[in-house]
């Protein structure tokens, strides 16, 4: 996780990121790796990947029964403390609700909103580049019959959806790209 975790007297206080002080979260991610005890101490730990990068979970004690009936790749949506221990920064969850996975591409599609309404214009040697990876992608997945446009988005984290999306609509009007059906594309040459 980016940011400085600021600890006074050997106790977590907040997450220091920019000219914030974080403490509580809500996160939007897929499970990508679940461990749960088998021991008389009870304690969970869950990855959680929201597709900028990984963060763990830890429930411990009597909340461990709220949230053992997840499972490896569900999407979620936690509400939590941040705490710091043994200079890993992760989350104890408060409340824990399955999505669809859709709504990871939602929830990302709103940041990059977000984002790129603060962000400075794009250099054109930028969104040549960017045509030149979603074309690697899209012929690297020819072998299994083209790739979903949402992957595309969810893979290419560094430039906004809407743009990505822009480009993708553009090599189909250049007939470079075809669409066999909506939101799956393949390469024509």
């Amino acid at each position: 996780m980016i940011g400085k975790p600021i600890i006074v007297e050997d106790r977590f206080q907040f997450l220091e990121l920019g000219d914030k002080k974080v403490i509580r979260v809500n996160i939007v991610g897929n499970i990508v790796d679940k461990y749960e005890s088998e021991s008389e101490k009870k304690y969970l730990f869950l990855k959680l990947d929201d597709g900028s990068g990984q963060i763990a979970l830890k429930v411990f004690g009597d909340d461990v029964e709220k949230f053992r009936g997840l499972v490896h790749g569900e999407t979620i949506i936690v509400i939590g403390r941040l705490n710091n221990w043994n200079n890993e920064t992760y989350i104890v969850p408060e409340v824990i609700k399955v999505q669809s996975p859709k709504y990871l591409l939602l929830r990302k599609l709103e940041t990059e909103k977000q984002r790129a309404e603060s962000a400075p214009p794009i250099k054109k040697e930028q969104i040549i580049a960017l045509q030149d990876k979603i074309l690697e992608k899209i012929k690297a997945s020819e072998k299994d019959g083209g790739i979903e446009t949402e992957k595309i988005i969810m893979e290419i984290r560094d430039i906004s959806p809407e743009l990505i999306n822009q480009k993708i609509q553009k090599l189909v009007e250049d007939g470079i790209i075809f669409e066999p059906r909506p939101g799956k594309v393949r390469y024509l040459g």
